[in-house]
């Protein structure tokens, strides 16, 4: 497995593990409608605008054969005002490639990104029922609220989950199991 900074070039490869991972990991969570109707073409666009914005840092995770297996992303929204923060605003990993340390790989660049930044409290938004919530709560993440959003029409419980010390989860990931 390989992990690097994305291209334009691989806003395809991003665009089909986003689709593909929506449809898994949301499947009785949000309605099938919804996901059966996500677009390859649009996500492709969404990627390449986000992996052209200056302020997005996007990684990928490829398989021996080369291939995009996940991805993550972050940047700080426009709704976050709090000073030195920044937003984790997506992992998705191919179904077949989680539980073998994609995520953990994926989410130790962006806190090497957020502490080169200077951040020092993050923020990542998740479905209460997306079990990924667990994956954050193991690196330290902690609730700090929760709202009410809708998707195709479902209303959802979104979590609010934040860090508050960049160095203390990067000192968690990088320590050797």
């Amino acid at each position: 497995m390989q992990i690097r900074e994305a291209t334009i070039h691989d806003a395809e490869g991003i665009a089909k593990v986003h689709v593909d991972s929506w449809r898994t990991t949301y499947k009785g969570i949000i309605p099938e409608e919804f996901l059966n109707n996500l677009s390859y073409a649009q996500r492709t666009e969404l990627w390449i605008n986000n992996i052209k914005k200056t302020d997005s840092f996007v990684v990928l995770a490829e398989n021996t054969a080369g291939e995009i297996i996940g991805f993550a992303d972050c940047w700080k929204r426009e709704t976050n005002t709090i000073p030195d923060s920044g937003d984790l605003t997506s992992i998705y990993i191919l179904d077949e490639y989680q539980g073998q340390g994609v995520g953990k790989e994926l989410l130790k660049r962006l806190f090497f990104r957020f502490n080169s930044l200077g951040y020092q409290k993050i923020f990542v938004d998740v479905l209460e029922d997306n079990k990924t919530r667990y994956f954050y709560e193991y690196y330290g993440a902690h609730l700090s609220k929760s709202v009410q959003i809708k998707i195709g029409g479902k209303i959802l419980n979104e979590l609010i989950y934040e860090w508050d010390n960049v160095d203390e989860v990067l000192a968690r990931l990088t320590k050797t199991n």
